[in-house]
């Protein structure tokens, strides 16, 4: 099965990868992506893992993830990506996310502000 991200390689090859070890998330695309992925899987832990501590949302983890299965997610759009190679410690990605809830499809727009730390991507939150 291609992953959840929508790259054409299996989620074993991809973003299990950094589900499994946050390392694995090589740049701020990488770590966006495996995070898309982890909201699919309702994977909660890793969604506050890979939230930089100082705008995580640790209160809110159960209602995420509650919201996270609630809705159907139907694809990943990457549309621009800036700065946030491996050699960079901030980056910027531009993305789509579509899923359905409540009979409809809605679609969240983000610009994601990423920072590296001690060789870990983290998001921290809207770009502006």
């Amino acid at each position: 099965m291609n992953c959840y991200c929508g790259s054409l390689i299996p989620y074993s090859n991809c973003c299990e990868k950094a589900h499994k070890n946050r390392a694995e998330a090589k740049t701020a695309e990488q770590l966006m992506r495996s995070r898309y992925s982890a909201f699919v899987l309702a994977n909660g832990d890793y969604l506050m893992d890979s939230h930089h501590d100082s705008t995580r949302p640790t209160q809110e983890k159960k209602a995420i993830v509650k919201w996270a299965k609630s809705v159907e997610w139907i694809k990943l759009e990457v549309l621009e990506t800036y700065k946030g190679i491996v050699s960079d410690t901030e980056g910027t990605v531009t993305f789509n996310a579509y899923f359905y809830e409540n009979g409809k499809v809605d679609i969240i727009h983000e610009k994601s502000a990423f920072v590296k730390e001690n060789g870990n991507w983290f998001y921290l939150g809207l770009s502006n």
